[in-house]
């Protein structure tokens, strides 16, 4: 079941209307964008309470949401979210239009398996250390993964993974590796206990 956000339409721009927003009525200010269908750039408000539940739910991030706009729903990505530096509260959003047909690019959380009952740490004592936490996918939606899953069992003492080395489900590719193999970054290592050979 995708994450449904209720939205308005605005019409009221700019830095200090958004500033109103924020501080007399307890909106966010977003914008929802993405060229499909030629649609123009679409200034909306959200309730802040609702927007700040639904960012607490770790799919939030990385799913297909329902952006219900006026009763008109569109399906969405989060494609950036600014929060204030000191308070928790959420200054604004940028949603971008997702179809069946056309890919998107996304960041999603790498899920690490088998960290405690790997052999390489359960008995070689070594330590794993993450490089990268999440990694940045190329799909269609309907082939849009909450995560991706890294299995670290079979991963020795002084072992590196790469984001070559991720298994990933059908119809998804890591961005970066399109660019070459100058770009198979390191994702994860495991390390030996400091002062074994």
């Amino acid at each position: 079941m995708p994450i449904t956000l209720h939205a308005q339409k605005r019409s009221d721009t700019g830095k200090g209307a958004s500033r109103r927003l924020r501080r007399e009525a307890n909106l966010v200010p977003a914008i929802l964008f993405g060229d499909t269908s030629n649609k123009s750039p679409q200034p909306v408000t959200l309730q802040h309470k609702d927007l700040i539940k639904a960012s607490e739910n770790p799919a939030f991030f990385s799913a297909i949401l329902n952006l219900d706009i006026d009763g008109n729903g569109e399906p969405v990505i989060v494609k950036d979210l600014q929060r204030h530096p000191a308070k928790r509260q959420i200054l604004h959003v940028d949603f971008m239009r997702v179809t069946k047909i056309h890919p998107i690019n996304v960041l999603v959380p790498i899920k690490f398996l088998n960290e405690s009952a790997c052999p390489a740490v359960k008995l070689g004592g070594g330590h794993i250390s993450h490089q990268q936490t999440e990694v940045e996918i190329t799909c269609l939606a309907d082939d849009l993964p909450e995560s991706i899953s890294v299995d670290m069992m079979e991963v020795p003492v002084g072992g590196i993974v790469h984001l070559s080395d991720i298994k990933l489900p059908q119809g998804v590719k890591v961005r970066a590796l399109r660019l070459g193999k100058d770009y198979d970054q390191a994702i994860a290592t495991i390390m030996a206990k400091r002062g074994s050979d």
